[in-house]
């Protein structure tokens, strides 16, 4: 009955990636495009993932509290049908840009407490890991542009502020089109690492089975990409732009430089 738990857990991981496709849609056009879809598929997921709590309980005899794994689990859940419910009761649409993402994350995560056998040749092993490592490059590539178009808007806002424009002032873009751009390599950005995510847990579980959790490195990138995930709902919900939004980038690419500080070792895996 354990393993059946852990294949219904699983089978609620891909019913919600729909979710998450829903909400990378959203951030890089703006408005919904699958979302009714979404939120059904969510929803047998979440049904999906009620089964899994209930028959992991039945087999252990007590509520499936006993490690990181069975918690975060619990917790994805519980987020989910409290989103499901005020969705319900109120139409609260835009929540989904952040939620759905997150159930994924946590309950991807849930379900890779059991390990499973190892790669099936070394080629794979290094095919996913380049996959991952790559896309980590072109999402922080996306968010330099978005540090320097930050760092430009608040520069050029204070001298317009002040009402001193110089000779630096006349040759920056306006701060609109910099808002564009912090706005679509923002966009770029929180896919990509996204994506980076999901695909260097995968690996890391099937490389270093239940350890990898447990790794600092991975809890300062689940950080990191909790402030993306922050930063592109406000963007696309509170509608932050300008200085905030500018801001804000500056936060992100600074915990995005911790997460690198701490990924440095990735460079060994290369040498082997």
């Amino acid at each position: 009955m354990f393993e059946m738990s852990v294949i219904w857990l699983r089978v609620a991981v891909v019913l919600y990636s729909l979710g998450l496709l829903h909400a990378l849609l959203t951030v890089l056009r703006r408005h919904a495009q699958v979302f009714q879809p979404a939120l059904w598929s969510f929803s047998v997921g979440v049904v999906l993932h009620m089964v899994s709590i209930v028959e992991e309980t039945v087999w252990i005899g007590s509520f499936p509290l006993h490690n990181f794994y069975e918690s975060v689990s619990l917790c994805a859940f519980l987020i989910a049908v409290l989103f499901l419910f005020a969705y319900w009761r109120y139409r609260i649409q835009t929540m989904s840009v952040f939620l759905f993402p997150l159930v994924f994350l946590m309950t991807l995560v849930g379900s890779l407490r059991t390990p499973v056998g190892a790669w099936s040749s070394p080629a794979l092993r290094d095919a996913w890991l380049v996959v991952h490592v790559a896309l980590v490059l072109v999402g922080y590539a996306a968010l330099l542009v978005m540090a320097a178009a930050a760092t430009i808007y608040l520069i050029q806002e204070r001298q317009l502020k002040g009402k001193r424009p110089g000779v630096l002032s006349e040759r920056l873009p306006p701060l609109a089109t910099l808002d564009n751009l912090i706005t679509w390599s923002t966009s770029i950005a929180f896919v990509l690492i996204t994506l980076a995510v999901i695909a260097g847990s995968i690996w890391g579980f099937v490389e270093s089975g239940t350890r990898w959790i447990r790794e600092p490195k991975i809890i300062i990138s689940l950080l990191t990409w909790c402030l993306y995930l922050a930063m592109a709902y406000l963007r696309v919900t509170a509608g932050w732009r300008g200085r905030k939004a500018a801001l804000m980038a500056v936060a992100v690419v600074a915990g995005s430089a911790w997460t690198w500080a701490a990924h440095v070792g990735l460079r060994g895996l290369f040498l082997r």
